[in-house]
């Protein structure tokens, strides 16, 4: 008979298999060789480390900060 940590763990683990399963199999977008923003060519060098880029270092650091000001966390 299975005691609630042995459930416990059990769902953990299908909760962690679930979750690299959405990682795993989501769609990768295409990436773009110019930022969404601010039309400045993305680099090659930034375009294959990540896949479907749109922004360029600069506007993803503003979107960065933007989005961790509005969240009301420090800096």
């Amino acid at each position: 008979m299975a005691d609630s940590m042995d459930l416990a763990q059990q769902r953990e683990a299908e909760n962690l298999a679930r979750s690299l399963d959405a990682v795993i199999n989501r769609p990768v977008q295409v990436g773009t060789f110019f930022c969404e923003e601010c039309d400045a060519p993305i680099p090659e060098q930034r375009r294959k480390a990540i896949a479907g880029v749109t922004l360029c270092v600069t506007c993803k650091e503003v979107e960065e900060l933007h989005s961790t000001h509005y969240k009301g966390a420090s800096l």
